[in-house]
């Protein structure tokens, strides 16, 4: 995910939102990249996607935020007005189906989390638009899932996320934890030197003497 510096809009208008779809249609054509679920929300995006290659995720996504930044400063005459994008973009590991499934609930329902809509399908720059209206608009942008939509998922997608969901994926953004158990967590903490984000941020309490 990636948002707009200090929260500002990055979308204004209906062509703003079609106009970055274009641009994600542009990345998949350029780097080996699948997108599985996405949202587009005023001020930030979400995408859930797996590169066919090593670097080619973080290759496309530079690549995203950086014309999207060169566009939209000669589109709205802002240029030397500062960064559109707070930072890079965040991302983190997920382990499984479930947990794959539960990212996605949370990407997906995103705009009704925030008041945007009342029902995830009905957020026209979503995922879970296209799917239930069966229409990837021109560009396609989205992948057929590695596991099959849960039957119920319209009802699935728009059931809130519990407190200890919500927060062990805000800690995976926040920190880039990857996403899963425990046990798995650690072990690609060893793979990949990821043990930073395992640890809260800050400097460390001071020991009381007696």
């Amino acid at each position: 995910m990636n948002r707009g510096n200090a929260k500002q809009k990055i979308f204004h208008k209906p062509e703003d939102y079609a106009a970055f779809e274009r641009l994600l249609g542009q990345g998949l054509e350029r780097y080996e990249v699948q997108i599985y679920s996405c949202v587009l929300m005023p001020s930030h995006w979400h995408l859930v996607l797996r590169p066919d290659r090593d670097v080619q995720m973080g290759k496309m996504l530079r690549w995203v935020t950086a014309t999207h930044t060169q566009r939209y400063h000669a589109h709205y005459r802002t240029a030397g007005e500062g960064n559109l994008y707070q930072s890079r973009f965040k991302s983190f590991f997920i382990k499984d189906a479930e947990h794959f499934l539960t990212v996605c609930r949370h990407v997906e329902r995103n705009p009704v989390q925030a008041n945007l809509v009342q029902r995830a399908e009905l957020s026209q720059h979503g995922s879970f638009h296209r799917w239930a209206k069966r229409t990837d608009r021109n560009p396609k942008v989205l992948s057929t899932w590695p596991i099959r939509r849960t039957a119920n998922w319209s009802k699935r997608a728009n059931q809130a996320l519990s407190e200890k969901e919500i927060g062990m994926i805000r800690t995976s953004v926040q920190r880039g934890r990857p996403f899963g158990d425990i046990e798995w967590v650690e072990k690609l903490a060893n793979k990949h030197d990821l043990w930073s984000t395992l640890r809260s941020r800050g400097r460390p309490r001071s020991k009381k003497r007696p």
